[in-house]
């Protein structure tokens, strides 16, 4: 049954909401109009979880009307209104600049929040994407020419009236990369202190889950078992895991793109082995039954068998009011590596080994994770290794004024 009004604006629109109880989004929020110019009929439609979702899009699409905007710019993608605009968002400047710029947009922006409208991008959405950025570790400069470029991008957005205030302009993310670096130089103080601590991390997050869904509780051990990020869990496939030495080889990730989330190599572009402890290979042996025997098939799927990324996480389990409950407020999904891999260096996993584990493209990053105590020893090995350098060092020989007095 559908829902029908007829909107008295600048361009008449018609609008309804149909229920189709066959389809993933079954409330389809539809409106139509003619064009001023060519006299078409023309028309919009979207897909929602519940009606409230329905009636939200049909009003943003009013109230954009009632501004004298076509529902077609009210509802344009940031990357397609990024692509007609971009020469328009970065006149004057310099050409060493555009590069980094594009690349900025091309490979951080887009896959972030291309699939996004413009005018659903929100403060709070660039400031969650921008920690993500940071978060995964990119350079200070990276970050600097990312954000640049969404600025000038939703600053032409602002200019043809589809927003009213830039949203990408934001203040302090400075300090927020000078905390993540100071994290990442000293990342032990992030992670569970023990195995019954994560465990009842777990649960927590599964009981505070829609319908209690058990796998929220596997990803999380899973993730902090094998150091791993949350996209590369999402991206594990059955044909991964080796069950007869329980090592799970990682090759891709599970990473936001336009439309929706996608696989890619993992951050170094080079497949890594993890051992699967004995902790966990009683859950991965249940999800590849779970999973079947197809080799592509994913381990680990939302409870409607969609793709898993940290943002679905936090969302689906109440993260931050389950971590802060539970006293660990700082913690975040991508600690868990950060967990999984204190306790590897704590175990005595010779240094070699946990960055091959790691995959880190420095042993200096690896180091990092290395107690404090192990720190002083090994800097006082190197103090001595200096100190007897210099001792065999070839002395030269006097000056013939020398041997002369």
């Amino acid at each position: 049954m559908a829902k029908k009004a007829i909107v008295p604006v600048g361009v008449r629109l018609s609008t309804d909401i149909e229920y189709r109880p066959d389809r993933p989004n079954p409330y389809r929020a539809r409106v139509r109009w003619f064009d001023p110019a060519t006299k078409r009929r023309l028309s919009l439609s979207e897909g929602k979880a519940d009606e409230d979702e329905a009636q939200e899009w049909l009003q943003d699409i009013i109230e954009a009307a009632q501004a004298g905007l076509s529902p077609s710019l009210a509802t344009m993608k940031l990357a397609e209104y990024g692509d007609a605009n971009m020469d328009l968002a970065l006149r004057g400047l310099e050409l060493k600049t555009l590069d980094p710029y594009l690349a900025g947009w091309r490979v951080r922006v887009i896959p972030a929040l291309g699939h996004l409208a413009v005018r659903m991008i929100t403060n709070g959405v660039v400031d969650r994407t921008m920690q993500n950025w940071i978060v995964d570790e990119h350079s200070r400069s990276t970050v600097k020419n990312t954000i640049a470029v969404l600025v000038r991008v939703m600053e032409q957005a602002v200019r043809d009236g589809i927003i009213k205030v830039n949203p990408a302009r934001v203040s302090g993310w400075q300090k927020l990369h000078k905390q993540a670096e100071d994290e990442l130089r000293d990342p032990r103080p992030l992670a569970l202190p023990d195995w019954d601590t994560l465990v009842q991390l777990a649960e927590a997050l599964v009981a505070a889950s829609s319908n209690q869904y058990r796998g929220w509780g596997d990803v999380v051990l899973f993730a902090a078992s094998t150091a791993a990020r949350i996209g590369e869990v999402s991206g594990c496939r059955v044909g991964d895991i080796d069950t007869s030495q329980w090592i799970w080889t990682v090759q891709r990730q599970t990473t936001p793109a336009p439309g929706g989330l996608t696989d890619k190599g993992t951050k170094g572009k080079r497949a890594r082995k993890v051992p699967i402890i004995e902790e966990i290979r009683p859950l991965v042996a249940q999800r590849i039954l779970f999973a079947g025997p197809a080799p592509d098939a994913r381990l680990f799927t939302g409870p409607r068998g969609g793709h898993i990324s940290t943002a679905v996480l936090r969302d689906a389990t109440h993260w931050d009011e389950v971590v802060t409950r539970l006293g660990y407020e700082h913690l975040r999904r991508h600690d868990l590596r950060y967990t999984g891999l204190t306790w590897l260096a704590d175990a005595g996993v010779p240094i070699h080994v946990l960055r091959r584990i790691a995959g880190h493209g420095s042993l200096t990053t690896t180091q990092r994770y290395l107690h404090p105590d192990v720190h002083k020893i090994t800097a006082a090995g190197t103090a001595l290794s200096a100190h007897l350098s210099v001792l065999r060092a070839p002395r030269s020989l006097p000056g013939p004024t020398a041997l002369t007095r």
